[in-house]
């Protein structure tokens, strides 16, 4: 694996607004520290960070450059970055040094290759994991762990014991997760529903009433009460007499 370098020297932690006025300046405090390292607050260019970082896929290990003997040349690798939150400007890095000599643990990607099965049939290809810890020298990292999922159909998946890894990364995982399947096809069937036939004759909720159905009730009540007035005058006229 390749190496870069970066630019570095010891930065006062004091005052305590000395950090913003660094980063005023285009410059990003960082700190190095390791298992045999005594923490140091250092300070590095922000343009020549974020170069760094972003070819750290092919140059995990970093080399420091710095006028300072007890920096200059050591090799470290980024253990955590600080970011602000709505810029993603970096505020703030983590620096670990590593011995060259001596195995680290670190996450590698994995890389899916193929067109499985599954998915010529209709499935989804579903990674359920991006990345793998392994163990190796920190000259030896690989850039990523590749998946091979031709052979997989929908359901199938390949779990981390079936992942072949380079002959100088060891895995490191405690049980046997799942890597990445291939789920089955998600299409929604939507049910149409067809209006109801109007029956004649038949009422129709909600619906307004046919002409003259309304005026209906109205006569048949008038002529009801008519034969009831009518039955009624007999005996109003047999009183008179």
């Amino acid at each position: 694996m390749e190496t870069g370098e970066l630019a570095c020297e010891k930065r006062a932690t004091r005052p305590k607004g000395q950090n913003n006025a660094l980063r005023r300046n285009g410059r990003v405090p960082a700190i190095l520290y390791g298992p045999t390292t005594t923490p140091m607050a250092l300070a590095v260019d922000r343009l020549e960070l974020k170069a760094r970082i972003a070819a750290a896929a092919h140059t995990r290990i970093i080399k420091l450059k710095s006028n300072t003997a007890e920096l200059d040349g050591r090799h470290v690798i980024f253990k955590d970055l600080q970011r602000a939150p709505v810029s993603g400007e970096i505020l703030h890095a983590d620096l670990y040094e590593v011995d060259l000599n001596r195995a680290i643990r670190v996450e590698v990607p994995f890389k899916f290759v193929g067109k499985p099965k599954g998915v010529a049939n209709g499935g989804i290809l579903a990674p359920l994991q991006r990345t793998a810890t392994v163990e190796c020298l920190p000259l030896e990292i690989p850039d990523q762990i590749e998946v091979d999922v031709t052979e997989i159909d929908i359901h199938d998946v390949i779990h981390v014991s079936a992942v072949k890894f380079p002959d100088n990364a060891k895995p490191i995982f405690d049980t046997d997760y799942p890597v990445v399947t291939v789920l089955p096809p998600t299409v929604a069937e939507v049910a149409v529903v067809a209006a109801p036939e109007a029956v004649e004759g038949a009422a129709v909720e909600g619906a307004a009433p046919a002409e003259g159905a309304a005026a209906a009730p109205a006569e048949g009540a008038a002529k009801e009460g008519g034969d009831k007035a009518a039955a009624k005058k007999p005996e109003a006229a047999e009183k008179k007499k």
